[in-house]
Formats: structure tokens, C-alpha cells, sequence
């Protein structure tokens, strides 16, 4: 047996969803041997899940890029040197400006669920070469909702599951997605406590919903009429907050018109809910002293996505349960995942509305595939996998097909990666300073900035080093620029602010490149080879700047001690903390108070739903797909490794038992889904947790990956249609795809 007090434990975190459990290892070398959860983690205090623990298989499956491959007239890879590749991406990067101009490159990812400290040195790049155009991950999920936060309370909303009396579930799975810190404990604790109480809306019979007091297992797509019922009843049987809607709010009189009289009962049947269980549910919250409220995925790829959001925050909004303990807050950020504005700008060629300033997944492909002159000529792809993951894969392939010149930047030659005119091998997350900016929590919200756990690869590069190198390459940084900010920097971190300002003032050429600025000169001075972690600096002075009684309270006296402890710190540090009861209003805009309840759009498809049809099967198609659903061993594709899982292996198509024996199927058979876009061919596990006419296939399956005969499940994006997609955000429909199921025939 290994003796425990000579083990080199090294802390980090875990990159697999937005919770980044705090976790520590120790490595045998190059492989992670051992993982456990970090006690010292602000956030998650040692809590972490089975997935955590395969970590290894992220960093050594599966086959890593170690050198910059370029593709050839014939289609064939071949390798070129760094100096090579950073030269020749900067000259086509450089002609396709000059001759289409710089808004017609476009930058998609940007970090996933592990590593977003690259983002601001991409952005330098971007904004240097005249780029307007980007998108990631959260323009598939979140936007609508940060659309509505927008008009609302200005920014996003967490709940405070740890003290909610009632606590709200839509669409979510934490005991598998996670999403809220240390969400099997919570639910546990939740579970235990008979003065709270536990609601969730789902068609699956979820872990989440087995554990629930109520679980309004609704049929797909019928979220917004269950929540607009609840709202109904919430308004009609005088359980609204009127104090809170007078002193916080206007607008309210429009909301209430468009709900009073609702006829409750006719929406239960459309829902496939008994009237009594909502009455229930709106009882509870309606009546409960704090009320946190979670959605996710489920609602936000599902139809009336947008009008699902407006809906959930109306309920919290006209109970009260804003800015006190157990309900939901506006938080501090140390860099905002989205832009919070009203001012939505469109995509170039059709127009498609950017909310949170993000083009929609679905729409990238239609954006380069015509004969527009404002089409996207060329791409860069940093840590993301557009051709697995945005629906309709293929057609997203096909536009890269088109594009006049295409990088990706990652660890392993993807689906994505394939396509492209060069690739560059990225280090991996547990080789390079590190973070995330999902900074999520109130009232005590933290960072955590991770060390290197093991040396690079030899052959990568971290990406802050590969968008520096591209940036001297192209000559968007003037010399004199430097030489003044590193002159600056010898009389200390006070006039090196003041200078850096001036700078960025007086030579408005300076401002795109600002992020490379600081690598390049504050970076170097940063102990142990953090240069990365410059951009830190600023952000630091940015929050202390907007909110320096939470920073204070935190423990920091100033920005540069909040800086020094986020270097210093390999669990995290809080970087604020907020009081429970009112705090919140804190990082509420002023232009957002009072909260301005009617949304003139949204209360129209409300008053519509009593008109609209919520089903979009047909004789052709009668089931409903869920593609992508989180599992007990699914997650991302940054696992190109599928010896990972320990069970669920094959990727099975989840089915009930009458709609199984109906066709014929039975455990562990082969059965064909077929969608508008494709088919695909996945074994059978039948399940009671599933509904009739609804069917579901894992996220994370359908790789192909090199050294293997055939891919391993269904890639779920082969199924999808992007021009299936929310009528507001136009976010896809991935849990929501009308599909055909047949039985195969046995083998001879």
C-alpha cells in the first residue's frame, strides 16, 4: 500500500461541467493516479462525483495532437513546425481580412466547460483583426434566458438552494447534470428536511424527480402551458407579493391580465397532468417563505424555450422571492459568460438576432453557406467541437467545407479538427495556468485560478501563448506600446495602472489588443509562468472598482490583494460576499429598477398558447427524440476515450415498456431512429422512467476516433434539424426532435 503522507497531492479542479468541483490528485508521471475531492475548495468543499474520478482518461485517452498539421491539396494532414504554421494561418488570416474585411472571420468556442482563460487573448486576436462575430456552447442553451434577464433584473439569477424552502426544478437533473454546488448533498439534505419541500417539472422520470415531494412529469414540449397554469393560479388565488411588486416592480397589471381567468384545466390536459398536482405545486410556492427555481437544458432545447424562461422568473418575480435568503440573486462576476444588453445585434447575412451578443448555433452554417458578400469567409475553432455538437452536424460540416480558409485550435484531431485547413495542438487543461469564469454563487462567490499538474506535452502550446504568437505575426501590436508599459512596470502596479489607461485612452488602436498588452508585459513578471493569468489583473481592479464593499468583505483590501490571493490560492478564493437579504439589489443595473415585469413579445405567445398546438409529431415521425440526455457515465467530448464509462457503454435508446412491446423490441435489441436529417442504429434499454412517445439518446456518444472500427453509440447531432429552433433565441431543439422508431431484424 502507498503510505498517504508521502503522496504529492496537487489541487486543481474538475473540468466536466460548470460546477468545477474543487479536486485534488497526485500523478504517476505523466497519468493521474489519484483523485479526490479538495476540502479547501470554497465552493465545493470536497464534494465531487463518479465522473471526477476518470479525469485520467480526458488526459490520456484517446490520441493527442503534438505538433501543427496542415491539410494538403489531397486532403492528407501533414506536420509543420510552429514558426511554419504561425506564419502561414497570420498570412490567410491577414488576406481574408484585407480582402473581406475583418468582420467576415469568425471565432467559435472558446473554452467549454474547463478553460476560459484563453478567451481574452482570442478576443485580442479577434478584435485586432476587425472580427465582430463569435459564438460558444452557451449560444445553444442560455441565451433566451439571458435575454429575459436582460429585461428583468439586468444580469443572471442563482438560486439559494442551500436554504430554499421550496426548491424548483425545470428541466434539470442535478443528481446527474449537476449545475448547483455539491447538488447530491443538497438534494439530500433537501430530502431530509420535512419544512422543505422539492418540485420538478420533467417528462423523464429523472433521479432528480424519483427524490421529488411533487414531480409534474409533463408531456415534451408543454412546459410553458404547466408554468403559465402555475403562474394563473398564483395570480387568481392572491398569492402574489404585493408589497414587493409595488416597492420593486412595474408593469405587473399587464402580466396579471394576461393570465387572469386562464383555464387551468384545459392546460393540465395539454400537459398530460392532473389539475390537482399543479394546483399543488402553485400552492407550494405560492405560499412558501423562499422559493429557488432552476432551468436548464431541458426547457432551453425544447420549444417556446424563451417564453419557458420569462415564465419561471415571473413566478419568482410576483411571489417575492428576490434578493432574501432561500430565493434567487443577482451575483457579482470577475467576467460576465454573456452580454446582458437590450441592444441585440444581428447576424450579417439573415438577420438572426444575437441575444447576449452570441450568434445561435443553428444559424453559423446558413451564415456561410450563400452567396452573400457579408457571409463568414473564414473560422477559428478553439476547444470546441461545432461538427459533433450543433445540430444538423452535417450541414455545419458542409460549411466548413466552404469557408476560404478554417483553424482549430485543440488537444486531438475532433470531427471539427478534420475539416479545417490547419490545426494547432492546444496543451491540455492539467498542463497550463487555468480557469473558468462560471462564477455563479451568492451570497459568497469565488475563482479559482489552477496551476499546471504536469509539464505540456512537448509540441503544444497554451492557447494565450498560439493567439500571441498570431498577434505578432499580423503586427497588431505597435513596439513603442510595450516598451512604455514595461517601463511603467518597474516603478510598480500603480503607475503601471495609470499608464496602461492613458495608453488605452490616448491610442484607441491599442484597446482591441488590450488583453495581449498586459500578457505580454505584466504576464512575464508573474510568478511560477503565470503570464496567462495577466488578464486577471484587470478584472481584479474592474470588480473591486464596482463593488469594493463585497470584495472587502471577502477579505481583500484592494484589487491587487484580491489579485495576489487569486495567484497565491491553489483551491480559490471567495472574491465577494454579499449579505442574503437585500445584497442582491447590489448588482441589480439602474436601468433595471423598478424591474420591469411586461415583456410586450412574450406576454403575446402567452396569450397565443391557448391557441397553439404543442405537439410537433406526425404519422411519419410519432415519437419525440430527447438527443443528448445527461447520463451516470455521459459527459462532453473532451473524453475521446470510450473505455471510460464504467456502465452504459453502448449509448442505448431509452424507450417505456408499452411503446417497446408495441414494436416489438425488446432488452438490448438493435432499433433504428429516424429523424427529417438522418437515421442511426442504437441498442434498446427499456425503461419505466420513459414515457410514451418519448424516446432519448446520450450525450457525449458517436466520436470517431482514431484506432476504432466503427463509432461507439449515436452521435445524436446526425438526428437534429437546425432549422427546428426556438422562435425568440433561436437556440435548437435537441430535446425535442420528431423521430420514427422500427424494430431490426434479427440476424441469421
Amino acid at each position: 500500500m502507498t503510505d498517504e503522507s508521502s503522496v504529492d497531492w496537487k489541487k486543481t479542479a474538475c473540468i466536466l461541467c460548470e460546477n468545477n468541483c474543487g479536486i485534488t490528485v497526485s500523478t504517476e508521471g505523466r497519468r493521474i493516479a489519484k483523485i479526490r475531492g479538495d476540502k479547501d475548495h470554497p465552493k465545493s468543499l470536497g464534494y465531487t462525483c463518479n465522473k471526477a474520478l476518470r479525469l485520467d482518461h480526458y488526459q490520456n485517452g484517446g490520441s493527442r495532437l503534438d505538433t501543427p498539421m496542415r491539410r494538403e491539396a489531397d486532403g492528407t494532414y501533414m506536420p509543420v513546425d510552429w514558426d511554419t504554421a504561425i506564419a502561414e494561418i497570420a498570412r490567410r488570416l491577414g488576406s481574408v481580412r484585407d480582402k473581406h474585411g475583418g468582420e467576415s472571420i469568425f471565432f467559435c468556442g472558446g473554452g467549454g466547460q474547463g478553460n476560459h482563460l484563453g478567451g481574452a487573448y482570442a478576443g485580442a486576436l479577434m478584435r485586432g483583426l476587425g472580427a465582430r462575430y463569435r459564438s460558444n456552447a452557451i449560444a445553444q442553451e442560455k441565451t433566451g434566458e439571458a435575454w429575459v434577464d436582460a429585461h428583468l433584473t439586468g444580469s443572471h439569477t442563482v438560486g439559494d438552494f442551500d436554504r430554499a424552502q421550496v426548491s424548483v426544478f425545470l428541466g434539470k437533473n442535478p443528481w446527474q447534470s449537476h449545475g448547483v454546488a455539491r447538488a447530491r448533498t443538497v438534494l439530500q439534505e433537501i430530502g431530509k428536511d420535512p419544512l422543505r419541500s422539492m418540485i420538478v417539472l420533467d417528462p423523464v422520470r429523472t433521479e432528480t424527480a424519483e427524490r421529488a415531494d411533487i414531480h409534474l412529469q409533463i408531456k415534451p414540449g408543454t412546459d410553458a402551458w404547466c408554468l403559465a397554469a402555475i403562474l394563473a393560479i398564483i395570480v387568481d388565488n392572491g398569492m402574489m407579493d404585493h408589497a414587493f411588486l409595488h416597492e420593486n416592480t412595474a408593469g405587473v397589471e399587464q402580466v396579471v391580465a394576461a393570465v387572469h381567468g386562464l383555464d387551468v384545466s384545459a392546460y393540465a390536459g395539454v400537459c398530460g397532468v392532473d389539475e390537482s398536482a399543479i394546483r399543488r405545486a402553485a400552492h407550494l410556492i405560492g405560499t412558501a417563505d423562499s422559493v429557488s427555481i432552476y432551468e436548464d437544458l431541458g426547457v432551453q432545447q425544447s420549444p417556446n424555450s424563451t417564453l419557458v424562461s420569462y415564465l419561471e422568473k415571473l413566478i419568482w418575480l410576483v411571489t417575492g422571492n428576490f434578493a432574501k435568503s432561500g430565493a434567487m440573486h443577482n451575483h457579482s462576476w470577475l467576467a460576465p459568460l454573456l452580454n446582458y444588453s437590450l441592444d441585440v445585434k444581428s447576424t450579417p447575412v439573415h438577420g438572426t438576432p444575437m441575444f447576449g451578443g452570441l450568434v445561435p448555433g443553428n444559424a453559423i452554417a446558413e451564415e456561410v453557406s450563400n452567396n452573400h458578400p457579408a457571409r463568414f469567409r473564414a473560422m477559428v475553432i478553439e476547444s470546441s467541437n461545432p461538427a459533433h455538437s450543433m445540430a444538423d452536424s452535417a450541414s455545419f460540416r458542409t460549411a466548413m467545407d466552404e469557408l476560404e480558409f478554417s483553424l482549430v485550435i485543440d488537444v486531438a484531431m475532433t470531427e471539427t479538427a478534420r475539416r479545417a485547413d490547419y490545426v494547432l495542438p492546444a496543451s491540455s487543461q492539467f498542463e497550463k495556468w487555468e480557469a473558468t469564469f462560471f462564477c455563479l454563487e451568492y451570497p459568497r462567490n469565488s475563482f479559482q485560478l489552477r496551476a499546471p499538474i504536469l509539464d505540456p506535452l512537448p509540441g503544444t502550446l497554451p492557447e494565450p501563448e498560439i493567439y500571441a504568437r498570431l498577434i505578432n505575426e499580423l503586427g497588431l501590436v505597435k513596439p513603442r506600446w510595450i516598451t512604455l508599459l514595461r517601463g511603467a512596470l518597474k516603478l510598480g502596479h500603480k503607475v503601471y495602472a495609470a499608464t496602461f489607461l492613458a495608453l488605452l485612452g490616448l491610442d484607441k488602436k491599442s484597446v482591441p489588443v488590450a488583453a495581449y498588452l498586459l500578457y505580454a508585459t505584466l504576464g512575464p513578471t508573474l510568478p511560477n509562468g503565470a503570464t496567462s493569468a495577466a488578464a486577471l489583473w484587470a478584472l481584479s481592479h474592474k470588480i473591486y472598482r464596482e463593488h469594493p464593499r463585497s470584495v472587502r468583505a471577502a477579505g481583500h483590501r484592494n484589487a491587487e490583494a484580491l489579485f495576489a490571493a487569486i495567484l497565491e490560492n491553489r483551491s480559490g478564493v471567495e472574491m465577494t460576499v454579499d449579505d442574503l437579504d437585500g445584497g442582491a439589489w447590489d448588482y441589480v443595473p439602474a436601468a433595471n429598477r423598478p424591474i420591469q415585469l411586461a415583456i410586450a413579445p412574450l406576454l403575446g405567445s402567452l396569450r397565443n398558447l391557448k391557441n397553439s398546438d404543442p405537439s410537433h409529431t406526425s404519422d411519419d415521425f410519432p415519437f419525440v427524440l430527447s438527443a443528448g440526455e445527461r447520463r451516470a457515465f455521459t459527459a462532453n467530448t473532451i473524453f475521446r476515450d470510450d473505455t471510460w464509462r464504467k456502465r452504459g457503454g453502448n449509448g442505448a435508446l431509452r424507450i417505456c415498456p408499452v411503446d417497446a412491446e408495441a414494436l416489438g423490441l425488446s432488452e438490448g435489441c438493435n432499433a433504428k431512429i429516424t429523424t427529417a436529417k438522418g437515421s442511426a442504429v442504437a441498442q434498446v434499454e427499456i425503461t419505466n422512467t420513459m414515457q410514451p412517445g418519448h424516446i432519448s439518446l446520450p450525450n457525449g456518444f458517436g466520436l470517431d476516433l482514431p484506432g476504432s472500427a466503427a463509432r461507439v453509440g449515436v452521435a445524436p447531432n446526425e438526428l437534429t434539424d437546425a432549422a427546428r429552433r426556438d422562435e425568440f433565441s433561436a437556440t435548437p431543439w435537441h430535446k425535442h426532435v420528431p423521430a420514427r422508431v422500427d424494430a431490426m431484424p434479427a440476424l441469421e
